[in-house]
């Protein structure tokens, strides 16, 4: 079954292959939102984009918080590439 899974997660990152290196492979989600926090700092965003990162960062924060690397870092991808990172 595990191995099954981890086949599942490689295909899924084949595909994905725009996100950011950072996020090629499942990563502790502390250190996701490290560098997530790191590029918000540096980043000019709209409002729109401003509140769609906020709003995706809460997403990864509560999967983060429930020990869900994998969906939290996908919540973190998804608003470093509203960032264009």
């Amino acid at each position: 079954m595990r191995r099954f899974a981890l086949a599942i997660a490689v295909g899924t990152l084949a595909i994905s292959g725009a996100i950011s290196t950072v996020f090629a492979a499942t990563a502790p989600c502390e250190e996701t939102l490290k560098a997530l926090r790191a590029a918000e700092a540096t980043a000019t965003l709209s409002a729109a984009d401003k509140a769609k990162v906020s709003e995706l960062e809460t997403k990864g924060i509560e999967r983060c918080n429930a020990d869900d690397d994998k969906r939290a870092d996908d919540f973190f991808a998804q608003a470093m590439k509203v960032m264009g990172k």
